[in-house]
């Protein structure tokens, strides 16, 4: 209820809307690297979505957030069990959110690294569905990946959607946070993120 009060208020404030794409896994990475400079920082999915839409002068109609759940072997073991049950517990908080879907793909276990498969495609069908539906809205996203830089395109081209891409990159070579500038060129606006947008996301 508190939560539906807060977004009725928002809406009431702000007339154009927005839909936000959160790629998970980037996202918790831009996280804990700030975390790590300030423990005190621990915020919300939902209000971070809230406050870049905020920051774009937009209502947050709609969020989607793209993840997949840990792996689990044949016969799970105690670690893999115990993150399941944790990851369950934050997937249904985030469920109960109203308007927040939550997309999940799949993690494969290769040569002992952990991958997330199918995500992507899950954002990338979301994207041309809702921008279908939502001629020239605004949508704001959280990514990194070039792979998206096709559909971007499309949506731009085709339905007139105007993408506001939040992105983190520490600028140096071969970083966890190395990227192309490749998606830069295709989005309306880009936002190199900041602790202070955590900040203001907290719980």
């Amino acid at each position: 209820m508190e939560l539906s009060k807060k977004r009725m208020a928002f809406n009431s404030d702000y007339m154009d809307t927005t839909t936000v794409f959160l790629d998970g896994k980037y996202l918790q990475l831009i996280g804990d690297h700030f975390r790590n400079q300030d423990n005190n920082i621990k915020y919300d999915i939902n209000q971070l979505a809230i406050t870049l839409s905020k920051n774009q002068g937009l209502w947050c109609k709609k969020v989607f957030y793209y993840t997949a759940p840990p792996f689990q072997s044949d016969i799970p073991t105690e670690d893999e069990t115990r993150r399941r049950s944790k990851y369950d517990r934050f997937k249904n908080k985030l469920e109960k959110i109203p308007n927040f879907v939550f997309r999940e793909g799949r993690c494969q276990k290769v040569d002992g690294d952990y991958h997330q498969k199918g995500v992507d495609t899950l954002v990338t069908m979301d994207l041309l569905s809702e921008a279908s539906a939502n001629r020239g809205m605004t949508f704001i996203l959280i990514a990194c990946d070039t792979d998206f830089v096709p559909i971007l395109k499309e949506i731009r081209e085709k339905f007139g959607i105007k993408i506001v891409l939040y992105y983190y990159t520490d600028k140096i070579r071969d970083s966890k946070f190395s990227m192309s500038n490749y998606i830069l060129t295709v989005c309306d606006k880009c936002i190199l993120m900041d602790k202070k947008i955590f900040s203001k996301s907290q719980l």
